[in-house]
């Protein structure tokens, strides 16, 4: 997803010159709130706000609700304060990945070299298709017209002579826009731009480079590399220094294998019992795990991400000695990284799970247990009457369920929540909560 566009214009006339620009970065714009309006038509023009309730976040944001300040991140209470009268739509995932699916088939179809960055966006090498389909323009005006062909979607294009180049032109060419920056012109257009425009410059980093008068790319460009350096540090200096002169050697790399899959969800209410966490937890980790399957990835790392209620955020992870697929396996790996989670006795706001170390299920050896865990063999607590649940059983349990969601949508089955002993009340309740 793009980053915010400074208050500036530089989206003017660069130059028809295509030679040497031959990346694309395509960008769907509003991509969540986009798939919302092309199903719900009737809602165009309209702020809409793409989201979970009241405690949740935004997740996207038509531009007619990005004019009242609404943007993503954005705690849905005070996007709601800004933009009272937008439409909320609650968020369908799945819709979004097979929409990204095809957009993707459709730049497979363009050029082999593309390299997906996130579930809305890719770099394109189009230096081979050109003798094939036109010039780069042609070829991004293409794209423009299949996709909203085919999606009722729009996205923007950046054509330039390297990767960062043409992000940058994408994000000025929101939305629904084409911007060409020819080789001859990328300094001169990337010396119009404030500093914060440049990849890693977040807040901090433009605050210190502010304190030594370097607000602008060209102010940093033209600045000595080691002022820069002083500002920011010795390796990230010289990182921006290129930026500032337009130097990005990096290929487009089709392949592009998604880092980590997680789920995570904010409760309606500040949870002290944890309980209530854990079975949140079992469906978030069978949703992570479901997803793995579809991609026929397996994940080596389990993450667990807890926020109490004065927003403070704690993770805890762990490696499995054989990686995973399993739902199961990733919950009772995850419920063990939460009773390790000092939660200082305040109760948890949200709780996400994630898989990482992902790696391709069909080369990657899988070992029937992991960390000493007998997940495999199941515990009294899982099963409810004491009695062993084999690991490929438990598997074949979720691979049902992935065929009968893929039938009648996810919300058709869920996974089992078994019956637990539970101990004697205790008088006294310690700072973290009773863990079963």
């Amino acid at each position: 997803m793009s980053r915010a566009r400074p208050a500036l214009d530089v989206a003017r006339d660069w130059g028809s010159e295509e030679g040497g620009a031959h990346v694309l970065h395509v960008d769907m714009d509003a991509f969540f709130a986009s798939v919302e309006l092309a199903r719900r038509p009737h809602l165009r023009g309209r702020p809409v706000i793409v989201g979970g309730k009241e405690r949740s976040v935004v997740l996207a944001a038509t531009y007619e609700a990005r004019a009242f300040g609404v943007h993503s991140a954005m705690p849905m209470a005070r996007a709601m304060r800004m933009c009272p009268h937008a439409v909320v739509i609650p968020p369908d995932h799945r819709a979004y990945r097979e929409v990204s699916t095809s957009v993707m088939e459709i730049l497979g179809e363009i050029t082999p070299l593309v390299e997906q960055i996130s579930v809305d966006e890719a770099f394109l090498d189009v230096s081979g298709a050109r003798r094939r389909l036109g010039s780069p323009t042609v070829i991004a005006e293409r794209i423009r017209s299949r996709v909203l062909a085919e999606h009722q979607i729009t996205c923007s294009v950046g054509v330039a002579a390297n990767k960062f180049v043409a992000k940058l032109a994408s994000t000025y060419a929101k939305p629904d826009g084409l911007l060409l920056v020819p080789r001859a012109a990328t300094v001169d257009f990337l010396h119009a731009l404030p500093v914060e425009s440049l990849w890693g410059v977040g807040e901090q980093t433009q605050a210190a480079l502010a304190r030594w008068g370097l607000r602008t790319v060209a102010e940093l460009a033209h600045a000595d590399v080691a002022t820069v350096q002083r500002a920011v540090g010795r390796a990230a200096g010289a990182h921006l220094h290129d930026l500032a002169w337009g130097r990005d050697p990096r290929p487009v790399s089709p392949g592009r294998v998604e880092k980590s899959i997680g789920a995570e969800s904010t409760f309606g209410r500040d949870q002290h019992d944890l309980t209530v966490v854990q079975e949140r937890m079992r469906g978030l980790a069978d949703e992570c795990a479901s997803r793995l399957r579809t991609q026929r990835l397996v994940a080596r790392t389990v993450s667990l991400k807890v926020r109490t209620s004065d927003f403070k955020t704690l993770t805890r992870s762990r490696t499995l000695t054989s990686p995973t697929d399993g739902g199961r396996e990733i919950y009772l790996l995850a419920r063990e990284l939460l009773a390790g989670v000092d939660l200082r006795g305040l109760p948890v706001r949200l709780v996400g799970v994630r898989a990482e170390g992902l790696s391709d299920a069909g080369s990657t050896p899988v070992q029937p247990a992991f960390d000493g865990l007998d997940v495999g063999a199941g515990t009294s607590e899982d099963t409810g009457e004491g009695e062993s649940a084999p690991r490929e059983a438990v598997l074949a349990a979720e691979h049902a369920m992935d065929h009968v969601r893929e039938r009648f949508g996810r919300a058709a089955i869920g996974p089992g929540v078994p019956p637990v002993r539970r101990a004697a009340p205790s008088t006294t309740h310690g700072a973290r909560g009773h863990l079963s």
